[in-house]
């Protein structure tokens, strides 16, 4: 016993803490350049309710080890703030990471993103209720030494339901999304690599869910742990990324500004042309009839914003002259060194 609540307290005092840093510094980003949005809120919230999972859970360590809290009613409102905030901070990390898509989304897809957050609402709520009505019918543990109630059966298997339903959403939708824009190659395997870190977390939420099911006490505390920690870290990857790949497509020396120039863009389809919006950028699918564009794009200091600006170009036919007026494209989060000429 002695051992594991010392590994208990080593991962509680290492792995939330950092995850919490990560997210302050993506806070930190995104309010530099007045980016903050629904996203960001999300896992701000996620991080509180991993400090308040980690005070309450050390509380609850110490005094299984040293009995020093002066009355049962202080175990059992510290279990329920530790129960409570493990489901809060698993559940905020997930809304973060579907707001993160919606940000990038738009038109039914983004409609159909914004009703799935709302279920991912209900369900967090309803999975607060059934932890407190379960321990609520059961109250023999109340008198307990520990303080610890056993969840049993009912919840672990809504918990695995839940996870693994939300898991995939939070996979194929980016997927689904990055499917029908047209980036490169590198970049957009890059960014389907960040999205479907979610998997991680359906490893760790399925351990967990089994240390419901069949374990309890102190690895049912180490495996809640590790899957908020690792929740809230996969939330913040892809701001993160998008910083480390703009230091890295910078120069070293002086961290010039990248340019790129005379970027053409082509596609001879006949079928109506159908715009994406992926991060800011207006983008046609493998199916839209697009004529030959002149692009000059300048990338700013800021780590995640683009700005391009489209000047006039003729298309000169058999028979007529056309003049494109005047576009105005912005990729926003989109991290890449380098553009090619197509």
């Amino acid at each position: 016993m002695a051992i594991s609540v010392r590994v208990v307290e080593i991962l509680l005092c290492v792995l939330p803490p950092f995850a919490c840093l990560v997210t302050f510094f993506r806070l930190y980003l995104r309010a530099r350049h007045g980016k903050l949005w629904y996203d960001d809120l999300w896992a701000f919230l996620s991080a509180i309710f991993s400090i308040i999972l980690v005070l309450a859970l050390m509380l609850h360590l110490e005094d299984t080890k040293h009995h020093y809290l002066p009355n049962q009613r202080s175990k059992i409102i510290i279990y329920y703030f530790a129960s409570e905030s493990y489901v809060a901070a698993t559940w905020a990390a997930r809304i973060s990471i579907l707001f993160t898509v919606i940000r990038l989304s738009m038109g039914g897809m983004r409609a159909l993103l914004y009703t799935v957050a709302v279920l991912f609402y209900i369900t967090w709520a309803i999975l607060l209720a059934q932890t407190i009505w379960v321990c609520e019918k059961e109250p023999g543990w109340k008198q307990s030494v520990i303080g610890q109630c056993a969840l049993g059966k009912s919840v672990g298997i809504a918990q695995i339901i839940t996870d693994v339903i939300s898991d995939a959403i939070l996979i194929i939708a980016p997927l689904r999304l990055l499917w029908g824009v047209r980036l490169q190659r590198a970049l957009k395997l890059r960014l389907m690599a960040v999205f479907t870190t979610s998997a991680i977390t359906t490893v760790v939420s399925l351990y967990h869910d089994i240390t419901v099911l069949r374990i309890g006490g102190i690895p049912e505390v180490i495996a809640a742990t590790i899957q908020v920690a690792v929740g809230l870290l996969v939330a913040n990857l892809t701001v993160v990324t998008a910083f480390a790949f703009r230091l890295a497509a910078e120069d070293p020396k002086d961290r010039t500004p990248i340019e790129v120039s005379s970027l053409r863009w082509r596609n001879h389809s006949t079928k109506p042309q159908t715009t994406t919006n992926f991060g800011g950028l207006q983008t046609t699918d493998a199916d839209s009839r697009v004529k030959p564009v002149q692009v000059n794009m300048t990338r700013t200091t800021d780590d995640t914003h683009w700005s391009t600006s489209t000047k006039p170009t003729t298309v000169t036919g058999s028979s007529e002259t056309t003049e494109e007026r005047p576009e105005k494209m912005e990729l926003r989060d989109l991290p890449t060194s380098t553009v090619h000429t197509v």
